[in-house]
């Protein structure tokens, strides 16, 4: 059986949602940020290296990155399960959106994150870098959710899983405003039952 080591408030909510919405047995090991620094706790670090979650554990082998992860927990489920077929046209804009989410948003959405927590004067080096790709990334994703219901085509899936959290992440610091379509699509993200029992955990 596979083990998640979570961490309130963070990104391996996406793979407690996974294995909620393939109906896959699954134990929990809660970790706590530490309350002054609001960092992950030295236990994360006793399962993996990087410190970090998520990290799954399933017998011998310990998987860290969301990514992975994800992947991983398919190919146990079975090679059609919430990913289409390798045959289908959908698979490589599956495969896309699955990498897009901490491949191209991440990293302007985290740093815009952090920039609003300091005391910042004036514009920084990174100011302009971060306002384009942040411009570039959510009208991206705000017309291919006025053309379709999914990220992938038609039909839900991992993917879909990968980009709610940073979409979560976005709204939260106020990225999404005037962003219709991408606010509806959130709003019906979460209220499946799958990822509600996913963030009940923390």
């Amino acid at each position: 059986m596979i083990t998640v080591h979570h961490l309130n408030k963070s990104r391996s909510k996406r793979v407690l949602w996974l294995l909620e919405e393939l109906d896959m047995p699954y134990e929990v090991v809660v970790h706590d940020r530490d309350a002054t620094t609001n960092l992950a706790p030295d236990s994360l670090r006793a399962i993996h290296p990087l410190g970090k979650s998520p990290i799954i554990v399933d017998g011998d082998t310990t998987l860290c990155e969301s990514g992975v992860i994800m992947e991983y927990i398919l190919d146990q489920a079975g090679q059609n399960a919430l990913r289409p077929d390798k045959d289908s046209p959908d698979y490589y804009r599956y495969l896309e959106w699955l990498h897009f989410a901490e491949g191209s948003l991440a990293l302007p959405v985290i740093a815009r994150m952090i920039m609003n927590m300091e005391q910042r004067a004036g514009d920084q080096p990174l100011d302009g870098y971060i306002a384009k790709e942040i411009a570039v990334d959510f009208a991206y994703i705000e017309d291919i959710l006025s053309r379709q219901d999914y990220f992938a085509g038609k039909n839900f899936t991992a993917a879909d899983i990968m980009m709610t959290i940073m979409l979560e992440v976005a709204a939260s610091i106020g990225l999404l405003e005037g962003r219709a379509k991408t606010l509806a699509y959130l709003g019906r993200m979460q209220a499946r039952a799958a990822y509600q029992k996913a963030a009940s955990f923390g």
